[in-house]
């Protein structure tokens, strides 16, 4: 209690005059004591019953079913609901909280990557002298600084430069991002900064020199969200929370009160999504934390409810990283139409969005065409002539829907503040909508304050401000030296698993298998480029991944990163989870094309397919289709008009080179759109056509072939590395 009063009396000192009181390096010591104090308080007298293993989700839906009375039941496992359950069941409330798909499956892997308070809200609030802005930024940036403290492994400061081409412009942004900093107060992550053009130039190289006359660099927070989801969602379940991914709402569950005679919502009927299985989970509270589904669960309460939450889609790109410096993002204040772009570093790529357009709810967005290339226009408006901003290097591209809470009437998206509401039904239902992912544990605690009053439940106080989630204990900077002394992992699969399970990452590599190679000594990868290794794959089953989904998209990143390179590590994927979780080979045919048709629709395969069809254009000059026949015949020696991977495999002798049939299969296939076996001449030239337009990049076969036909007339040596791929 006594550090709690501490932290109360913290909370009062204005943020602004403490850092006017205290010098640099003692803002910093005050932060971090606050801090020590936070995790202090947070985790004092916390019971925790899994100490070690998880339940398995068969245990978890056994105490779905078999626990008499939840006190809570939460509907969804977004960042908001696996909040609202961490929430509660530090509060000692014996708590329950079911998902229809996978932990993060929606809204809440498909974000910005960035935790930040909002500089365009704050743009708002100042310009119309919002008050509702200005307290949403704040609290934001208090809940960035929290985020960032509880889970280290999994967040970071991310600098983000703001080019600025008009003189006028610079004392005009440098205001705006100075005020961003002081509304922070002692939790301003650290100073704005202003850059001449030169110095803007040598950080970020790709820059457009032209009119550029400065830059302003200010910093915010980036995270991996899925997996940020994942911890919070798991942190409730080693506290004793009931968690059960694939668990759908049939409906609610309603009874009389004895003394008002209305009905109340009492527990949900549930349905075990992989076996089917029905079951009900009684409680004292349910809690509709399902986003962009908000209205239908209200619907299930009440049918005759009005709508609150009007969804918009937000469509993101990833890009190769060198379109950016690995450590430096890009902010675009004012694109063509008006929106905002982020262009920012991520696991080793570059990510580039976002829209914002209104759309209807779905479980699976899909990213179109028009929003990938309003994207890379906007990019290529940034970045220097010299750099290419090819339409052929989207390596994946998804969309998410936001649950903005708006009016009915109202058809701006754009100008929606995305703020929250909780509200509470006639019968009792608790509903958490809109609001975001940086304040999804303020949010949370909101919703369980209102819980607590509104049905009496014997609750104490919120403990989540500072409470280390799952795999930030034991996590340091340093860690991964050690995975790399101690079980002779590679250097950069070390750093991906410090990074991505913090703590827990030597439960990872103990069970990592041994190469038979003198180095790395464990670790197989999935696929060359990436950092994942097969022993990932045993880890994600442990934190509940049923599907191959899962694993390409939630617990690894591959999916979101390049869906061609997670195509490549599906077959793998599904041999090891089948393996594990005694899948039929019929159930592992299903998992491979559910994954890939996820891979073509939800993560942009399709639009790459779309890039080269048989009615593409071939827009060719004569000279070059000259130089692409000349080419082409040089591996259709007989003139038949097509290749096969014969004809591919018999020049590649010739030139001493060796590549494996299924992968020379693999490549031709990437361009035989009639899908007969074989490659047709047209069908070269639509795609030396497409590589010319940047629709299609690194090609296998169009490098292949180039690199041959030098080779053939050198007779030097050749090599044929899998290409990045494009989408």
């Amino acid at each position: 209690m006594a550090f709690r009063k501490a932290l109360r009396r913290t909370a009062m000192v204005g943020g602004g005059t403490v850092a006017v009181a205290l010098g640099l390096s003692q803002l910093m010591e005050y932060r971090r004591t606050q801090a020590r104090l936070a995790h202090v308080a947070a985790e004092a007298e916390l019971k925790v019953p899994y100490p070690d293993e998880f339940p398995s989700r068969q245990a978890q839906l056994a105490a779905l079913r078999d626990t008499g009375e939840f006190d809570v039941l939460v509907v969804g496992g977004g960042a908001t609901g696996a909040g609202c359950a961490l929430d509660a069941v530090t509060r000692n409330l014996k708590t329950a909280l079911v998902e229809r798909s996978d932990f993060s499956s929606g809204t809440s892997s498909r974000s910005t990557k960035l935790i930040h308070g909002g500089v365009r809200y704050l743009q708002k609030a100042i310009m119309k002298l919002d008050w509702e802005q200005y307290m949403m930024v704040k609290e934001a940036l208090h809940e960035r600084a929290n985020l960032l403290e509880i889970a280290p492994h999994l967040s970071a400061a991310l600098p983000i430069m703001l080019p600025v081409y008009k003189w006028w412009q610079l004392p005009y942004y440098w205001a705006g991002i100075k005020m961003y900093d002081v509304v922070a107060g002692i939790q301003c992550l650290k100073s704005s900064y202003v850059l001449s053009k030169s110095k803007a130039l040598e950080l970020f190289p790709m820059l457009k020199k032209d009119k550029l006359v400065g830059a302003i660099v200010y910093y915010d927070g980036q995270h991996n969200d899925a997996r940020m989801n994942l911890a919070i969602a798991l942190s409730a379940a080693r506290y004793g929370a009931a968690v059960a991914n694939y668990t759908e709402v049939v409906h609610l569950l309603k009874d009389k009160d004895p003394q008002t005679g209305k009905e109340k919502v009492c527990g949900a009927r549930c349905r075990d999504v992989i076996t089917g299985q029905e079951f009900d989970v009684k409680a004292k509270c349910v809690i509709n934390a399902t986003g962009p589904f908000t209205d239908s669960l209200r619907k299930m309460d009440n049918q005759e409810t009005a709508n609150i939450c009007q969804p918009s889609a937000g469509v993101h790109i990833v890009i190769p990283g060198y379109y950016s410096p690995d450590n430096m993002g890009l902010l675009d204040p004012a694109t063509s139409d008006g929106r905002v772009i982020f262009f920012l570093p991520w696991e080793k790529m570059t990510i580039a969005g976002t829209t914002d357009t209104p759309t209807s709810v779905t479980a699976h967005p899909i990213p179109g065409e028009d929003d990938i290339n309003f994207i890379l226009r906007e990019v290529r408006n940034y970045l220097s002539p010299d750099v290419e901003v090819r339409r052929g290097d989207v390596l994946a591209a998804w969309s998410g829907i936001r649950p903005l809470v708006t009016d009915p009437s109202s058809k701006d998206t754009q100008s929606i503040c995305r703020n929250h509401i909780v509200s509470i039904s006639d019968s009792g239902l608790v509903t958490i909508a809109g609001g975001k992912w940086t304040t999804y544990r303020s949010m949370a605690e909101e919703t369980l304050d209102a819980a607590v009053t509104a049905h009496g439940l014997p609750a104490e106080s919120c403990r989540t401000v500072g409470l280390m989630l799952e795999g930030a204990k034991g996590w340091t900077p340093t860690l991964y030296i050690r995975l790399v002394q101690d079980y002779g992992l590679e250097n950069e699969v070390a750093q991906h698993l410090a990074a991505t399970y913090g703590g827990k990452a030597f439960d990872v590599a103990k069970i990592a298998k041994v190469t038979g190679q003198r180095w790395p000594i464990v670790g197989k990868r999935l696929v060359s480029e990436f950092p994942y290794i097969e022993a990932e794959i045993l880890y994600a089953i442990k934190e509940y991944a049923c599907t191959a989904i899962d694993v390409i998209a939630r617990r690894t990143r591959l999916g979101f990163l390049n869906v061609q390179a997670a195509d490549e590590a599906l077959p793998r994927i599904v041999q090891i989870m089948g393996k594990e979780l005694g899948w039929s080979q019929e159930k592992r045919t299903e998992e491979l094309e559910a994954a890939r048709k996820f891979l073509y629709h939800e993560m942009g395969y399709r639009s790459r397919s779309e890039q080269l069809t048989k009615t593409s254009e071939i827009n060719l000059d004569y000279q070059e289709v000259v130089r692409y026949k000349k080419r082409f015949h040089k591996f259709d020696k007989e003139c038949k008009g097509f290749i096969t991977t014969v004809d591919v495999q018999q020049v590649l002798e010739s030139i001493n080179v060796q590549i494996d049939e299924n992968a020379l299969h693999e490549i031709l296939n990437e361009v035989d759109l009639n899908k007969n076996g074989q490659v047709e001449i047209d069908e070269f030239l639509q795609l030396m056509s497409a590589v010319k337009k940047g629709q299609v990049s690194d090609s296998r076969l169009a490098i292949l072939m180039k690199t041959a036909e030098e080779t053939l007339e050198t007779r030097g040596p050749v090599t044929v590395d899998r290409s990045g791929g494009g989408v």
